[in-house]
């Protein structure tokens, strides 16, 4: 079996602070890290590769050559094959031009390691938390999509879904080629080995830039192909409300929020 899972390399969202006076994210000294839902489609990918070793799992990221990092971090957890998308007029790209550009890399990278019978993405990313890149690519694909699973397992040519619901779970079976993206299952990802952390720092990234896609069409990446528009961002400010009671005993507290609670109508 081959699998691609789409990664992403984005801020620590528990590091991040407000800059008081420009209402603005303070990214200076915050750490980049494996987008956690992504973590959970590659463990979903090394679960199906535990009961079928012959499965190859080859991991892509688009960003700048810094998102390399994560593509090690992923080759040291459990993928065979890495490959980044970084291109200058790929820069200011929202999800749509995003998708279709991963898209055109996806058949750029199945030239040289064969079709894929599955694609895994996390179901969103915690800087941006659209959930629209993975469901677009599958649209860009003409794949299925099942989304919101929490694992899979292999039974022919059909891809077996436990996907979460609302009100509890529910399996799905879908035909592969296909595109499913992850949440938070109950278990946690694997850790890496130092054997494969030790490959994982020799090896060698494959870029595939600007020059790498001579079809794609530039209306449809960067800014140009970007029909999302951010007008303004701003911090929510900070509301005081609400009554403090204390009483001398606690039967004069409870005396006191009935009083307050009738007057203002509540009860």
């Amino acid at each position: 079996m081959n699998i691609l899972v789409c990664v992403k390399q984005v801020p620590d969202t528990t590091e991040i602070k407000i800059d008081p006076v420009k209402n603005t994210l303070i990214r200076d000294g915050v750490p980049s890290i494996l987008n956690p839902f992504d973590g959970y489609a590659l463990e979903a990918a090394a679960r199906i590769k535990d009961k079928n070793p012959d499965t190859k799992i080859v991991v892509v990221s688009m960003g700048p050559p810094q998102a390399v990092a994560v593509l090690k971090e992923a080759l040291s957890i459990a993928a065979d094959k890495a490959y980044l998308v970084s291109g200058r007029t790929f820069g200011g790209s929202d999800t749509l031009a995003t998708s279709y550009i991963i898209s055109t890399a996806v058949k750029k990278i199945e030239e040289t390691e064969g079709k894929f019978d599955a694609i895994f993405c996390g179901k969103q990313a915690i800087d941006g938390d659209t959930a629209q890149v993975g469901p677009e690519m599958a649209e860009h694909l003409g794949l299925p999509q099942v989304t919101y699973a929490l694992e899979a397992e292999v039974d022919g040519d059909v891809l077996k879904v436990t996907k979460e619901l609302e009100d509890g779970k529910a399996v799905i079976g879908v035909k592969m080629p296909c595109l499913v993206t992850y949440t938070k299952p109950a278990w946690d990802p694997r850790y890496p080995t130092i054997k494969r952390k030790m490959a994982a720092n020799r090896a060698e990234i494959p870029v595939l830039g600007d020059d790498a896609f001579p079809d794609i069409d530039p209306t449809r990446i960067g800014l140009k192909g970007s029909p999302t528009h951010v007008k303004k961002t701003f911090v929510p400010q900070k509301k005081t409300g609400g009554v403090k009671i204390k009483e001398d005993t606690d039967v004069n507290s409870a005396k006191k929020l009935y009083s307050l609670l009738s007057e203002a109508g509540t009860i």
